[in-house]
């Protein structure tokens, strides 16, 4: 589909019926800014707009779309060669329309996990609640990207993506119990003794020792059997 001849016709159909921009945006019910696009073959028609326009400029569908008037001879041929061109300009507005709407929920759900990490404390469920919850939604979009592979390659695309995505939160999250000395928002199971904190993660365990005092510290250690009633000795 030819948009920059499609658009001269138009032009030249349009100035035939001594019509300005002005007036078949009126009679179509849209902005002289759509009809200028249209002509300039920056954009094409909504599929609803085709019939009236064609009624407004005394032309036929088929004319249209091939960008000039068609002789009766070659009238199937390209009605033919117009359909197959309506159906796949269809497509790709359609997958440019997914592929937007896949970027946004990617980047809001990106968002979502990096205010949550920013805003919560550590310590606080509602921090790593948000931060999955920002990955579902970023798996949304990823999946609007992947609609054109097939179900076993999709879903692994996606699952992947989710994997990588959580995998970046655990990463930031043992950044920052390394580097600035917080609890970790990931631990599956949280156990207080008199002064110590033993936090449970997927990967890895973490001692938080003299809790709020001033040489409180934190210490990372490999996933292990702990012993709740005496989880002090991990200080020592």
């Amino acid at each position: 589909m030819n948009q920059e001849k499609i658009g001269k016709f138009i032009a030249l159909c349009r100035k035939e019926k001594k019509m300005t921009q002005s007036d078949l945006a009126e009679k179509l019910g849209v902005t002289e800014k759509s009809i200028s696009n249209w002509e300039n073959g920056r954009n094409m028609p909504e599929l609803s707009l085709f019939k009236p326009l064609c009624q407004e400029l005394d032309i036929s569908l088929n004319d249209l779309m091939s960008g000039e008037r068609v002789v009766e001879k070659e009238y199937q041929e390209k009605l033919e060669e117009n359909i197959i061109n309506t159906i796949d300009y269809t497509n790709k507005k359609i997958e440019n329309r997914n592929n937007f709407i896949g970027l946004l929920l990617i980047i809001l759900g990106t968002l979502i996990s990096i205010t949550a990490v920013a805003i919560f404390p550590s310590e606080s469920s509602w921090g790593s609640i948000y931060s999955v919850f920002g990955a579902i939604i970023s798996l949304i979009g990823v999946s609007k990207f992947t609609k054109k592979l097939s179900y076993p390659k999709r879903l692994l695309c996606n699952f992947s993506c989710f994997l990588i995505f959580i995998a970046i939160l655990m990463t930031i999250d043992y950044l920052g119990v390394i580097n600035i000395h917080q609890a970790p928002r990931f631990s599956l199971i949280k156990v207080t003794g008199e002064n110590t904190i033993y936090y449970d993660t997927p990967f890895y365990d973490v001692i938080r020792c003299n809790v709020n005092k001033y040489n409180e510290t934190y210490k990372v250690i490999k996933n292990q059997k702990y012993d709740k009633d005496n989880i002090n000795k991990y200080c020592k």
